[in-house]
């Protein structure tokens, strides 16, 4: 909670089922409001609703992480409405099957866009509010595809190293400003009833945003 009483807020991109939904339901028990943003607008809203209902203050906005002027608006709309964006989770991205190949050049530049491009303008779009308070957290969700690139995901390969690069140096840049930016990195498929249950990677999310300042990770490994 800020220092007036408002209760602090977490923004996640790339709202759906799975990780983002137990991101936004981990960071509700501890007392953070949840902006929620995905390019449907009914299903986010729907979304939102349903996590309304379940006791976590959610609010769902409509904003397409291929388009850096769509997520650009998007975040105006959430700071305009919210507050600044106190701890930002990015959990969109784009996938293709392709050998690289057979890759067709267009299509690892659109998966790219969304998978490292829509993380930058993103975590831009809050950087101005977190310098100005000393503080923030940014985390990416990235995955076991930057440690060992598998072919027929060899565009999302690409896009996940490119997100661990662009964490590893938001982290050095940001560190002396009082932000914290780190990535999960998970290195399996995530499923209910297994080791890669959202909710425990959750868990893994919420404990790199808590680490205490000089303590700060970049990564998590999640394996």
């Amino acid at each position: 909670m800020d220092s007036d009483g408002t209760k602090l807020l977490c923004t996640v991109i790339g709202a759906g089922s799975g990780i983002s939904t137990a991101v936004a339901k981990r960071f509700s028990t501890a007392g953070y409001r949840v902006a929620l943003v995905a390019r449907s607008a009914a299903n986010v809203l729907k979304l939102a609703d349903e996590l309304q209902g379940a006791g976590t203050e959610a609010h769902g906005f409509a904003g397409d992480a291929s388009s850096e002027s769509s997520l650009r608006k998007t975040f105006h709309e959430i700071h305009e409405s919210l507050g600044p964006t106190e701890v930002l989770i990015y959990n969109a991205f784009a996938l293709g099957q392709a050998n690289p190949s057979e890759l067709p050049a267009e299509q690892l530049a659109a998966n790219f866009q969304v998978n490292v491009i829509g993380a930058l303008v993103s975590a831009q779009c809050v950087i101005g509010d977190m310098k100005a308070a000393h503080r923030g957290t940014i985390l990416f969700t990235g995955g076991g595809l930057a440690l060992e690139p598998e072919p027929s995901y060899s565009s999302l390969s690409v896009g996940k190293a490119g997100l661990r690069s662009l964490t590893f140096s938001l982290h050095k840049e940001l560190a002396p400003f009082d932000i914290h930016v780190a990535t999960v990195t998970i290195c399996g498929p995530v499923q209910e009833g297994t080791r890669f249950n959202p909710g425990q990677i959750a868990e893994a999310f919420f404990d790199l945003h808590r680490q205490p300042r000089g303590k700060w990770d970049r990564e998590f490994v999640y394996q």
